[in-house]
C-alpha cells in the first residue's frame, strides 16, 4: 500500500501486515542501493535532526555520510544544492530525488521504492528492514513566541545528562516546532 499527502509531495507505505514503512526507511533502502550501484554521489545522504536512530546507525553499517539540517523538506533541498548530494528526506515521507525533481514527490518515490523492491526480488517489508526503528518519543510543550523561542540554558543541561547515559544509545532533541520553523 502506498498513502500519500494531500499534495502528493510525500509517501509512506504499508507492507502486507499492515506495517507503516516510513520516510527514513525509503531513504536508507534508497541510500543504500544507489551506494551500491555507485550512485550516491559523494556516498551522502542529507535528513533532518529528526531521523530515527536507526537510520544513522543503517548508514553507518553501508558507509553512508550523513548530513542532518534542521526539520523542513526546504533545509533539506538547500544542503542538498550546497553539498551536491542527490539524494535527501525526511522521515515524514518526503524523499527528494534530486537528479530526477527538485522537491519532494510521493509518486517519484513511490515508483523508486517499489521498483527497488521488485527488482531485487523482495517485499517492501523486507526492503525496509535495512533499517531497523528505534522507538521514539516525541513531547510537544507549548511556547509564548515559537519564532523567538531558543533552548534555555537548563534546559540544554538537563539533556546533556541523560544523552552522555544513553552514549550511541540513544538521543536527545529539543527544538521548536511549527510554521515559523519548517516548511512541512
Amino acid at each position: 500500500m502506498v498513502a500519500l499527502d494531500g499534495d502528493a509531495d510525500r509517501a509512506l507505505f504499508g507492507d502486507a501486515r499492515g506495517n507503516v514503512i516510513d520516510g527514513d526507511q525509503v531513504l536508507a533502502s534508497c541510500a543504500i542501493a544507489m551506494h551500491e550501484r555507485g550512485s550516491l554521489a559523494g556516498d551522502v545522504v542529507v535528513t533532518t535532526v529528526m531521523a530515527n536512530l536507526g537510520f544513522h546507525r543503517a548508514m553507518r553499517e553501508a558507509g553512508v555520510s550523513v548530513v542532518a539540517t534542521q526539520v523542513g523538506d526546504r533545509y533539506v533541498l538547500e544542503e542538498m544544492l550546497r553539498s551536491g548530494a542527490v539524494l535527501g528526506g525526511e522521515q515524514s515521507g518526503h524523499v527528494i530525488f534530486r537528479e530526477q525533481a527538485s522537491t519532494g514527490d510521493g509518486l517519484l518515490t513511490a515508483v523508486r521504492f517499489l521498483s527497488l523492491a521488485a527488482h531485487r526480488g523482495v517485499s517492501v517489508e523486507e526492503l525496509a528492514s535495512c533499517m531497523r526503528r528505534f522507538p521514539q518519543v516525541l513531547v510537544n510543550v507549548p511556547v509564548a513566541d515559537p519564532a523567538a523561542w531558543t533552548v534555555p540554558r537548563r534546559c540544554a543541561t538537563r539533556s546533556a545528562a541523560p544523552e552522555d547515559e544513553l552514549g550511541d544509545g540513544g538521543r536527545v532533541l529539543v527544538r521548536a516546532s511549527g510554521p515559523s520553523r519548517s516548511s512541512g
